[in-house]
């Protein structure tokens, strides 16, 4: 699937920023192939519009805030949050403004970063708790660039049997490479997939656990968004909660930006959060070397040829079928370089779709 080819991509809030990057001004990012610039309005709101001035397609991110406007570097024409030109310095009698405007979206602030939604939104922004639980505390880990396709990496987050393998060494057991299957409960933009996997408990993660024993136990509850948004939510024997929310944004067809925050039931005191970034950085930095070495347009049809599968592939498998449907349901086919996609209400084949269900609720 080439991302930036499906329009109804757009439909849903993506996670482009934190925060404290726009405090310091317009700053630009591409969103599904789209230049957009970010900036805060007066009022203490933010804006998110094309980074294009219509004069002269100057980018507008490298203007500056005055009050409520955002202005172009080249000329000065000015904009209001919601896009429109409110003055042209070269027509002080305010001739020529009519109809002259910046495509404006949506724009939120939520934990920490600025969510875009290019195109009205098919669901919300999650709503999790612990945000605002004084019981938890928020860590930013990662903002970073991925050459992969955003699939690749949610695919990935909920794929226990390359645990043992890519993570080797961090926390897998090469020794035990056929993980139990998760149960999985689908929800309207995505499903909830719950295990428990023994894993390995290296010298950095018995100081974040406070847990000396060779191995633990991971409860897992991980819940996908549609598209591309995960949150894992691993409980240990303990009682620690250390919950991970990633995000696989979508620049263009081969990458992706990643953001990724965390809540934790501790205190800064008992696990530093230097120490929890570090392991979960080398975590991330195992995935990224194979991720980046994938092919970028993931085929969605399980019965094209184009990939294997097996047992385990499960829920990635589900996140195609999901795709498939999405994609349908808007009256799209899948764009993908690798084959001519069926109509949107085509058959497909049931081999893979039993993989797909196997242990599904409400599929």
């Amino acid at each position: 699937m080439l991302t930036t080819r499906q329009p109804v991509l757009h439909r849903f809030w993506y996670p482009v920023m934190p925060v404290a990057l726009v405090e310091q001004g317009p700053q630009p990012f591409t969103l599904l192939g789209e230049r957009i610039v970010l900036w805060k309005v007066a009022d203490g709101g933010y804006a998110a519009m094309a980074d294009r001035c219509p004069h002269r397609s100057a980018a507008l991110s490298k203007g500056w805030v005055d009050g409520d406007k955002i202005v172009c570097p080249y000329h000065g024409w000015a904009y209001d949050g919601a896009g429109a030109c409110v003055r042209i310095p070269q027509r002080p009698d305010s001739n020529g403004l009519r109809g002259t405007a910046v495509k404006s979206f949506r724009c939120e602030a939520r934990y920490g970063h600025l969510w875009v939604a290019l195109d009205e939104p098919l669901s919300a922004i999650p709503d999790w708790s612990e945000e605002k639980d004084p019981g938890y505390r928020r860590i930013d880990q990662f903002y970073e660039r991925w050459n992969c396709a955003p699939f690749r990496l949610m695919e990935n987050s909920f794929d226990n049997a390359h645990i043992h393998f890519v993570h080797r060494g961090t926390f897998g057991d090469i020794n035990d490479p056929n993980p139990p299957l998760p149960t999985i409960e689908r929800f309207d933009y995505g499903f909830v997939a719950r295990s428990d996997l023994r894993v390995y408990n290296n010298a950095l993660q018995k100081k974040n656990l406070h847990d000396d024993s060779p191995f633990t136990v991971r409860h897992t509850t991980a819940s996908w968004y549609l598209p591309f948004l995960r949150r894992l939510h691993i409980r240990y024997p303990s009682g620690l909660d250390h919950i991970i929310v990633t995000a696989a944004t979508p620049i263009a067809d081969d990458a992706c930006q990643v953001v990724q925050f965390c809540f934790r039931n501790d205190i800064e005191q008992q696990a530093p959060a230097a120490d929890i970034i570090a392991f979960d950085r080398k975590v991330t930095e195992e995935d990224r070397a194979i991720l980046q070495g994938t092919d970028f347009d993931v085929p969605l049809d399980m019965n094209s040829g184009v990939e294997r599968h097996m047992p385990s592939d499960q829920p990635g498998l589900l996140m195609r079928r999901m795709l498939l449907d999405l994609l349908a349901a808007h009256g799209e086919t899948e764009h993908t370089r690798h084959y001519v996609s069926s109509p949107p209400h085509a058959t497909r084949g049931e081999v893979s779709a039993s993989y797909a269900d196997g242990g599904v609720k409400g599929s």
